[in-house]
């Protein structure tokens, strides 16, 4: 986080980066307005206090499935409120829309917030608009604000195209975001492409879910040492047979020094005036 931003949006950054000073893992589990419930309420309960017993470092969650978690395994692994939505049944799916706002993130005691932009969907322009207004707000209540970028729509041939990767990523940053979640390009060089062109830190989307424990783990190792600050992995951890072992095989790799790159320290020190 670049060091002219205030005490309390450091703070909160700090307390992402529970387990290491510059490796994120966070397991996002908004899918359920998208494509239906992933658990029952007590099932997701127990899900969140296993990936908060795993080194998890944050989870995202919506507004309103708080009320039913227990605040508790919170004190373990950081608060990441998605404000945005649209579900699979709608006529255009790639439309998000904000649902919540930053106040009310803080009122349930967000540590950061998230918002959705489909790049290239018919409805670029207003999600564009609405990332700066959050932008914005997160700049005003000091909040770290995660923007998960996709290239997707009528005119993207290929989401994963390193080019376009790169761009939706610095986009995000122009735009006010702390950190930027985008899909994996296909190959390591060109994620290391994207990560050395955007000026803050970069975690990648899990990918599609892998039965094999060895194959992810692999993948995992190359996305980090194509210098990655880190990982959002859902399905890959969530619907896995033993999610808080999942969680935990690839928090180790995600936390290990061994992929400490030069430039990675995320400069979460507040500059002297």
């Amino acid at each position: 986080m670049p060091l002219n931003r205030s005490f309390g949006a450091l703070l909160r950054t700090r307390k992402l980066f529970r387990h290491s000073p510059s490796r994120l893992l966070v397991v996002p589990l908004d899918h359920s307005v998208a494509d239906g419930p992933i658990a029952s309420a007590a099932g997701l309960g127990r899900l969140v206090g296993e990936l908060a017993d795993n080194d998890v470092d944050a989870v995202v969650l919506h507004k309103g499935t708080l009320r039913h978690l227990d605040p508790e395994p919170f004190t373990r692994t950081s608060l990441i409120v998605h404000l945005s939505a649209s579900t699979m049944h709608a006529p255009d799916p790639d439309a998000k829309y904000l649902v919540t706002d930053v106040e009310n993130a803080l009122r349930l005691g967000a540590d950061a917030v998230s918002v959705h932009v489909n790049v290239g969907s018919a409805s670029e322009a207003r999600q564009l608009g609405d990332l700066a207004v959050v932008a914005d707000a997160c700049d005003r209540w000091n909040v770290p604000l995660l923007a998960m970028m996709y290239p997707r729509g009528p005119g993207i041939a290929d989401s994963r195209d390193a080019a376009l990767v790169l761009h939706v990523a610095t986009l995000a940053a122009d735009l006010g975001a702390d950190l930027v979640k985008v899909p994996c390009p296909r190959s390591t060089a060109d994620l290391a492409d994207v990560v050395g062109g955007c000026p803050v830190p970069l975690i990648v989307a899990g990918g599609e879910n892998t039965a094999s424990d060895e194959e992810l783990l692999d993948r995992v190792a190359d996305m980090l040492d194509a210098g990655v600050t880190g990982l959002a992995m859902g399905r890959n951890i969530f619907q896995a047979p033993e999610p808080g072992k999942r969680a935990r095989d690839v928090a180790s790799l995600v936390h290990a020094e061994r992929h400490t790159y030069p430039g990675s320290d995320l400069r979460l020190t507040a500059a002297k005036s």
